[in-house]
């Protein structure tokens, strides 16, 4: 294992370089501290499965989620220890499939919120792409595409 001091310098020589997007194995919630995170749920909030339910049991909130009433395209957002956690919701129910169309809805919605709060770094795991089956190159893709005009920068964990 590297030394966190090397890990964070390369990681920092990465953030100056396009694309905005790097890859780590391990643990997504080993990330620091103080970046926000996110992955996709659905408008019934049930997170019932996959990453999501890391997520559930890791922050709670599902009834505040459910206050939000955020639909496909649009992301919910909850605090925890002094982070933002996104929740990209891209589909109505958990049994239904996202499209590409409503996941780049809810990044232009993450990106805002990030924007208009300071967010410069945000961990993820490959976001559509376990469970709900999208392809990563197109959602890598789409990533670049939302974030490449900001400073932005996006850590994306696999185990």
């Amino acid at each position: 294992m590297e030394p966190k001091g090397q890990l964070g310098r390369e990681r920092e020589a990465l953030a100056r370089q396009p694309p905005c997007i790097c890859y780590l194995k391990g643990d997504l919630f080993s990330c620091p501290e103080d970046e926000a995170l996110a992955h996709c749920i659905s408008q019934d909030c049930r997170m019932g499965a996959g990453i999501a339910v890391l997520f559930r049991n890791k922050f709670g909130g599902v009834e505040e989620l459910k206050a939000q009433n955020r639909g496909p395209g649009e992301c919910a957002v909850m605090r925890r220890s002094g982070r933002f956690v996104y929740y990209l919701v891209t589909k109505m129910k958990a049994s239904h499939k996202p499209t590409y169309n409503s996941l780049r809805k809810s990044l232009v919605a993450m990106k805002s919120h990030c924007l208009e709060n300071g967010v410069r770094r945000i961990s993820m795991p490959r976001i559509g792409c376990g469970l709900d089956r999208l392809n990563w190159k197109k959602v890598s893709f789409m990533i670049e595409e939302v974030f490449q005009d900001t400073s932005i920068f996006i850590t994306v964990y696999t185990l």
